[in-house]
């Protein structure tokens, strides 16, 4: 009887999962390379998400990327947990290892650096401080991520300031923290402003806090993507940041999952952000 090697499957798991763009994004990858495999959205109830998760080897799943709202019970599941993932206390990215174990990582910090990287070439991490609105798990992988990148300083202010000191304790004293209402303060001297917060995303509230201590020449970037270019960055720019959209940040998280799935370590550039757009 002839083999026939299986093609490799990955995915992503959500609840809801049908926005993602994970699955164009991962597709146009696949044909661009000319490589074997599918990568397709799986909606899995909170309460599946354990049985699910570890059926999908059997079925030929060599990984799947895992978001909202299963981030966090992903680290209970998962038999090796990178370093990095137990100190964002998330992971985004499995890979179903050949001894049968579940491996998990966090790479949103990645992305985040990778993004800014990419479309400020100029931009040093170690010239100032930084300033992040929000405090829930996507601020703790770039909090980590600027500190692993020599940032001095870490700035935060959250809505819910418990939440922001937890932050602190976890991270270190080269956290600052600020009450929501003096938000607006921390921007002084701040040489990279984060949003990684949901407002300012379609059918969300907008960004309220006022930009007026934002330095000319300062970095400003949203992890949000929809719309592209939202109110915080708008704002940013005409006082004279520079400003970096969300989408490279989900584009370059997507890079190690993909490497590890299909062999293969794909480019982020013009064309893949037209064809992610344009889904």
């Amino acid at each position: 009887m002839t083999y026939h090697p299986r093609i490799p499957l990955a995915g992503v798991i959500g609840y809801p999962v049908a926005h993602s763009r994970s699955p164009a994004l991962h597709g146009f990858w696949l044909k661009r390379y000319g490589l074997k495999g599918h990568y397709v959205p799986l909606e899995i109830a909170p309460g599946d998400f354990e049985a699910a998760l570890r059926m999908l080897p059997k079925m030929g799943f060599v990984g799947v990327n895992v978001t909202i709202p299963h981030k966090e019970n992903l680290l209970r599941i998962a038999d090796i947990v990178t370093d990095r993932a137990a100190l964002i206390g998330a992971a985004n990215t499995v890979i179903f290892r050949k001894d049968g174990k579940i491996h998990v990582d966090n790479t949103d910090g990645l992305g985040f650096i990778a993004s800014l990287r990419q479309s400020a070439p100029d931009w040093r991490p170690g010239d100032g401080p930084a300033a992040v609105f929000g405090a829930g798990g996507a601020a703790r992988a770039v909090v980590a991520a600027l500190l692993e990148v020599g940032t001095p300083e870490v700035r935060i202010a959250n809505r819910t300031r418990l939440r922001a000191e937890g932050l602190r304790q976890d991270f270190g004293t080269k956290v600052v923290v600020y009450d929501w209402t003096q938000a607006g303060q921390m921007l002084e001297g701040a040489k990279t402003v984060v949003n990684t917060t949901a407002l300012g995303m379609t059918g969300k509230a907008e960004f309220g806090v006022p930009l007026n201590a934002l330095e000319r020449g300062a970095l400003a970037t949203d992890i949000v993507y929809t719309p592209l270019k939202t109110q915080f960055l708008i704002e940013a720019e005409h006082r004279g940041a520079r400003v970096v959209d969300g989408l490279g940040m989900l584009l370059h998280q997507a890079v190690p999952g993909f490497e590890r799935w299909f062999g293969h370590k794909p480019e982020v550039d013009e064309e893949t952000r037209r064809v992610v757009l344009a889904t």
